[in-house]
């Protein structure tokens, strides 16, 4: 329990900037992981394998 106290002393809240910077890289993630699975999918649909 006392480590836990500890580490919420030391811990701080980050700034704006820091947050928005954050904010942009998992946007940017989600994003690039959504056209990836959108090329998958269009590809597997567009292609038939022969039926």
């Amino acid at each position: 329990m006392r480590n836990m106290v500890n580490t919420m002393k030391l811990a701080k809240k980050s700034d704006k900037d820091d947050y928005m910077q954050h904010l942009r890289l998992v946007f940017l993630g989600m994003i690039s992981i959504g056209i990836i699975g959108f090329i998958i999918q269009f590809v597997f649909s567009v292609a038939t394998f022969g039926r």
